[in-house]
């Protein structure tokens, strides 16, 4: 593995103009890319390293199952491992099912060693590579050009499910609430195009910079795409310390300084979206004692509020430490689907989204993230994100909220609209 270090101030050009450069080359030269993007922007226990990895090809040795995952991380190696995790993965977890198509086709779950990566730091960027010298890769990604344009023309998306049946949903897992079924559920709405001809790495760029998320990432398998702006962690590995940060509660930002102001107070003193919260990271604790050392688990910060582009965001903080014969596969089991996205109980929660929902909801909602050559790990969650099948023209992002008996079905609709709004915004003005 051969490395080359450049620092920022010998760049020619800006360091984002570099990398939207070493991402358009990237991408054109492989198969499979994974980028992984903070924004500079302070988070609890950090944000996503921000690193770029490729392979000219899929290979045989590219992993997609969970027996091959286990094998793979036992072994040393000097590479992270890039790839995904996606919410039908539930499906071997559990004794669930789905019957519901699938229009963008990933792979349920899949990781890959890269030929080549990249990871940035304060100051500079270092080239990783056993390919390839990485003097060269820096002056190939130094002459590759990069378009802003996505799209001739403006795409619009249509819901998979009318207004009228999404209130009606609503108002029937309420009934499965109140008769003792559930407590809490997640349920999903998608958003979709169809015979769609984009080039996808502009509408990531235009989609970070409308919504930056310190969670941020892309992927490219193959003719299938992720999109992701996500403000979510699900699983972060760090020595032996676990950390999990469930996001329950939203409303939209202020026009004004005091409105912004109101906005935050209305949301951090809501107790609805409180008991929200709550029943989350109740979740998140139960998932975590499951594989962390007795009496570690505690619940770091409760209530949290971050300000994002569009929304504030009420964000908990659950902590443990990991016990030495736990292994990372173990652990991801164990707390796989993510609580915020299913609901409370797990397993009933995850029948009902299957009997309501329409499609498969593949990676939204499952996770994409990396394991470092150390152990450590992080995991975001796949929300605010599009996925795009190039081969089919198909185009898909999906939102939703938190259905508890408190849940007035039209306010829960318009969360929905509210967490589509940079998506969408972004697809209409390309």
């Amino acid at each position: 593995m051969h490395q080359l270090t450049l620092l920022f101030a010998s760049l020619p050009v800006s360091v984002l103009q570099w990398k939207q450069q070493a991402l358009a080359w990237t991408t054109r030269q492989h198969e499979v890319v994974a980028y992984y993007e903070p924004n500079n922007i302070p988070y609890r226990h950090g944000a996503f390293a921000n690193m770029l990895g490729m392979r000219r090809h899929k290979s045989p040795g590219d992993i997609t199952s969970w027996v091959a995952l286990q094998e793979n991380l036992s072994q040393e190696r000097d590479t992270p491992l890039f790839g995904f995790l996606t919410y039908d993965l539930k499906n071997g977890l559990e004794q669930l099912h789905s019957q519901h198509p699938d229009y963008v086709g990933f792979p349920e779950l899949y990781f890959f060693h890269p030929e080549t990566w990249l990871l940035w730091g304060e100051d500079s960027v270092t080239i990783h590579s056993s390919v390839e010298e990485p003097e060269a890769i820096a002056k190939a990604i130094g002459r590759t050009p990069f378009s802003g344009t996505f799209s001739q023309n403006s795409i619009r998306t249509q819901p998979r499910v009318s207004r009228e049946n999404y209130l009606h949903d609503v108002e029937s897992l309420r009934q499965h609430i109140l008769e003792g079924n559930v407590y809490e559920v997640n349920y999903c709405q998608e958003f979709y195009a169809e015979n769609v001809s984009l080039n996808p790495l502009p509408l990531f760029w235009k989609l970070n910079a409308a919504s930056p998320t310190p969670f941020a990432g892309f992927l490219k398998l193959d003719d299938r795409y992720l999109l992701c702006a996500s403000p979510e962690r699900f699983l972060k590995k760090k020595n032996n310390l676990l950390i999990s940060q469930p996001i329950k509660g939203t409303i939209r930002r202020g026009s004004t300084p005091a409105d912004d102001q109101r906005q935050r107070t209305l949301l951090a003193t809501s107790e609805k979206e409180q008991a929200e919260n709550m029943m989350i990271v109740d979740l998140v604790r139960n998932d975590l004692n499951r594989v962390a050392q007795t009496g570690t688990v505690q619940v770091e910060e409760l209530f949290g509020m971050y300000g994002f582009q569009y929304v504030w965001q009420m964000i908990s903080t659950v902590t443990g430490q990991i016990s030495a014969d736990v292994n990372a596969v173990e652990v991801l089991k164990a707390t796989f689907p993510m609580g915020s996205m299913t609901g409370a109980p797990k397993i009933r929660a995850l029948e009902l989204i299957e009997q309501y929902e329409k499609i498969r909801r593949g990676l939204y909602s499952g996770s994409f993230g990396y394991f470092l050559p150390n152990g450590d790990f992080d995991f975001n969650v796949v929300i605010r994100s599009l996925q795009y099948n190039a081969h089919t023209g198909y185009l898909s992002f999906e939102v939703g909220s938190a259905i508890t008996y408190d849940s007035d079905p039209e306010q829960e609709y318009q969360e929905c609209l509210l967490k589509a709004a940079a998506i969408r915004n972004v697809l209409e003005k390309p």
